[in-house]
């Protein structure tokens, strides 16, 4: 197996002292696509802030064996402030930002990028437009397309589903299986039924990290990593499928 693009050893991190997740441990390699799921409060976001060096571990260690990385994030939309008076483009644009200036930096191949990515997104038309005067989908479409225009080794996506309009969200698992042919997804959902077909491992967290290495989880499997998720079925009437009375 090829050498990993990050390396997560003995890992606790949390917030002014105090862990969230522990003595977490894992791998992500060049073509991985793992599904991250977890009970709200359990440190998926908490892992994920690591991953992206916004967050320092506690103790343990985060490394890049291949050197630096390049990684594209996409983040829950309500961390977003639509007030600020920006345009889609720009938006999109500011993804390949990397100093103050970054807007007098940008090349032909950014700007042509930025033209494709808008009409791949169903952003058409929308290219001027202030973010504030978007819809929640919209506006989720732009952020994706901004975290993929640099190209990133490594794309991390922190509940991508909780705003896309259902239009879009059969797109959107789709052009995440394309991009996986050329960058490692990190992606965090609520939904394992609806990632199940399209992750290739999946990682429970809830104070610490599980790792199980397939796409299929069962209810006994869930209780046995302390997963306290509901598992999704879709079909013609979407259900949960619960576990048996004792």
């Amino acid at each position: 197996m090829s050498q990993p693009l990050v390396t997560i050893r003995d890992l606790s991190a949390g917030y002014n002292g105090v862990p969230v997740i522990k003595d977490v441990n894992l791998d992500i390699h060049a073509n991985d696509f793992i599904g991250v799921i977890g009970p709200n409060g359990g440190g998926k976001t908490t892992l994920s802030k690591v991953i992206l060096g916004l967050l320092s571990p506690i103790k343990g260690e985060i490394n890049f064996p291949g050197g630096r990385l390049n990684i594209g994030y996409l983040p829950q939309v309500s961390q977003i402030d639509h007030s600020f008076p920006i345009t889609v483009t720009d938006v999109i644009l500011s993804g390949v930002a990397s100093e103050k200036n970054w807007l007098h930096a940008l090349s032909r191949t950014h700007k042509r990028k930025a033209r494709e990515l808008i009409k791949d997104m169903g952003l058409s038309g929308l290219a001027d437009r202030p973010v504030g005067q978007l819809s929640g989908g919209e506006l989720q479409r732009t952020l994706l397309a901004r975290a993929i225009i640099n190209e990133p080794q490594l794309l991390v996506l922190d509940e991508p589903n909780t705003f896309v309009d259902r239009n879009f969200e059969g797109e959107l698992y789709k052009l995440l299986g394309e991009l996986n042919r050329e960058m490692a997804v990190f992606l965090i959902s609520h939904d394992i039924g609806t990632i199940s077909p399209i992750v290739k491992t999946i990682a429970c967290v809830n104070g610490t990290l599980h790792y199980h290495p397939s796409n299929v989880l069962t209810a006994e499997v869930l209780e046995v990593y302390n997963c306290p998720i509901d598992l999704i079925a879709h079909g013609p009437v979407p259900h949960r499928v619960l576990t048996k009375h004792k």
